[in-house]
């Protein structure tokens, strides 16, 4: 669900506005890219939650699972705002990171996108809930303690210490998880609204602790997003009304 979310908003340019949190993801032509190979799956199990809830904009639905993934899993509450609207105009491929690439495609990427060399380190963070951690289920910051094996080989991986501004921010991770659980809450949501701008009246989901409660006591992801739309579908509605 979180790889489903991040793919979905990470095609963002902001030079020429296109891409982003937009639910193009969801199309044939964008989910066959290299890059997403695998992700029709996620987008299979929240299908059914869409077709009952049909006011849900599939971009919507998509950084709302990756919100939830993220909490039920111990990491931390994400602010989410909703509102997106459904693009069917998928990107080019090419936009998304290569794991295989250093530091400089790296920034590449992600500056395109907008985003700063924090947001691509607290960002990597949510790797610990990748594939390539069978061993892990949690959300943590143990990805970034190389000392202890946390650090994934991949060159992306290595970059992050490897590159002096990245490697502060490691450093400040590795022993501060709640300095990375702050950076990591903030770059997500900065993410999850690429492409998107939130009116500034907008009732926001963390603000909406009850179902916020609700949602905590899921125990899978796939579970806590069908509780959660009762609470985005209410704030998709008062969100409209206040214009």
């Amino acid at each position: 669900m979180l790889r489903l979310a991040w793919h979905d908003a990470g095609t963002y340019d902001k030079t020429s506005k296109t891409g982003g949190a937009n639910g193009s993801i969801r199309l044939l032509q964008e989910y066959s890219h290299q890059a997403n190979a695998g992700i029709k799956i996620a987008i299979d199990l929240l299908e059914p939650i869409k077709q009952k809830h049909p006011k849900i904009t599939y971009a919507d639905l998509y950084q709302l699972a990756g919100v939830v993934a993220v909490e039920v899993t111990g990491g931390p509450t994400i602010d989410f705002v909703p509102g997106r609207k459904d693009s069917s105009v998928c990107p080019e491929e090419g936009r998304l990171p290569d794991a295989k690439q250093g530091a400089s495609h790296l920034r590449d990427v992600f500056y395109r996108m907008g985003l700063s060399d924090k947001n691509i380190v607290a960002l990597s963070g949510g790797h610990t809930l990748g594939k390539a951690r069978p061993e892990r289920s949690g959300f943590d910051c143990e990805l970034m303690r190389e000392d202890s094996g946390g650090l994934l080989k991949l060159p992306t991986d290595k970059a992050l210490v490897e590159d002096p501004t990245f490697c502060r921010y490691v450093k400040l991770y590795a022993k501060d998880e709640d300095a990375f659980f702050r950076d990591y809450a903030e770059s997500h949501k900065k993410l999850s609204e690429l492409g998107f701008t939130p009116p500034l009246s907008a009732l926001s989901y963390k603000s909406c602790q009850k179902s916020k409660s609700q949602l905590m006591m899921q125990t899978a992801a796939g579970v806590a997003v069908a509780a959660a739309l009762v609470a985005l579908v209410y704030l998709s509605e008062f969100n409209q009304k206040l214009g």
